[in-house]
């Protein structure tokens, strides 16, 4: 299993921020041994433009970055998902389409810094919050011993990272 290539996807309602930021961290942290993926129930149809500020500022890749709709990960034809992770309330609260080969999930609910008002700073530093708080995530969920975990302690383990205060350092 140590091989295996593990496909995650992160849901959000509208695919503009969090979910993005997740999936680029995701990929640069594990490249190779996790695909991420990016996905909402009710997508903008664009990127938030302070997510893909910052991701440049970080030197991330941009060129994937996309707002989709979850349906396109419920098809016969979609990558076969390993885990799914849902980073707002809302899409926690709402019917998720059926995943193909029953997937592990968890929720990690974050702030939306889209959601944020107030000066330009403010609304910066709410999405670098935001990036940071994803990222100690999603690095203590990629040195889980995933080949060792049986189902139910590794479900405990992705519960308890959605629990990991969101402003920790």
């Amino acid at each position: 299993m140590s091989d295996k290539t593990f496909n995650v996807l992160f849901l959000c309602t509208g695919n503009s921020a969090r979910s993005i930021l997740a999936e680029a961290v995701l990929n640069r942290v594990a490249a190779g041994r996790f695909n991420a993926y990016s996905a909402g129930s009710q997508p903008k149809g664009s990127v938030h433009p302070y997510a893909l500020e910052l991701l440049e500022r970080m030197n991330h890749d941009i060129a994937f970055a996309r707002s989709k709709d979850w349906e396109e990960f419920a098809t016969p034809d979609a990558p076969k998902l390993d885990f799914v992770f849902t980073l707002c309330d809302s899409a926690a609260q709402e019917a998720c389409p059926v995943w193909p080969g029953q997937p592990m999930t968890a929720h990690w609910g974050l702030p939306d810094p889209a959601a944020v008002t107030g000066t330009e700073a403010e609304k910066h530093l709410a999405f670098a919050d935001t990036y940071r708080m994803l990222n100690n995530r999603i690095s203590i969920f990629t040195a889980l011993p995933l080949a060792s975990l049986d189902r139910l302690s590794l479900q405990r383990r992705l519960d308890d990272i959605g629990r990991t205060p969101a402003l920790s350092e």
